[in-house]
């Protein structure tokens, strides 16, 4: 009985083992998957962003000197013959540069004092700085601090006319305004 057993047994194993040694059939590989293509999502650009436009203090600033002098905000005055006193009317060309000043406050001007070509240069250079002191004493009646103006002659030096008639000589006489600090 115990040889019946055994032989059982060893029978019992031989299956066991010819079933696990049975060649084993290869899974079949998946189906190839279709890739998808990816979700192209429009993309929606943004609207540029609009710089905001600069304010006029921005565009103020941005400008040189010389490229404010040469849009020329301030306007000259004349004066008569041997004359420094402020005509009337450059009283309103004066209340205008005034405004303007006012605007810009850190603006500081130098007042520039001219004469024609008739007499000597030391009268011209005299006369030149009473005109240029004239036009700053009155900047100042309309409420721009002295520390912002400068004031100097240039006598007979720099003529805006080079003609000898009293057309070229009532343009010679004059105070005109240069800014130099902003």
């Amino acid at each position: 009985m115990k040889r019946a057993l055994i032989l059982v047994m060893v029978c019992v194993l031989a299956v066991a083992f010819a079933v696990s040694c049975k060649p084993k059939t290869k899974p079949t590989p998946p189906p190839p998957q279709v890739k998808e293509q990816p979700k192209v999502e429009k993309v929606v650009e943004p609207a540029p962003v609009k710089k905001p436009e600069p304010t006029e203090e921005e565009l103020f600033m941005s400008k040189s000197l010389e490229a404010l002098n040469k849009e020329k905000p301030l306007a000259m005055i004349y004066f008569d013959y041997n004359k420094f006193f402020v005509r009337d009317d450059a009283r309103p060309v004066l209340e205008t540069n005034a405004s303007w000043l006012k605007r810009w406050t850190s603006t500081k001007i130098l007042i520039e004092g001219h004469c024609d070509e008739r007499g000597t240069e030391e009268y011209n250079l005299a006369l030149g700085e009473k005109r240029a002191k004239s036009t700053s004493d009155y900047l100042q009646s309309l409420g721009i601090p002295a520390e912002r103006l400068r004031t100097i002659s240039y006598g007979k030096s720099q003529p805006l006319d080079m003609g000898s008639n009293e057309a070229a000589w009532a343009k010679n006489r004059r105070a005109q305004f240069l800014i130099i600090e902003k």
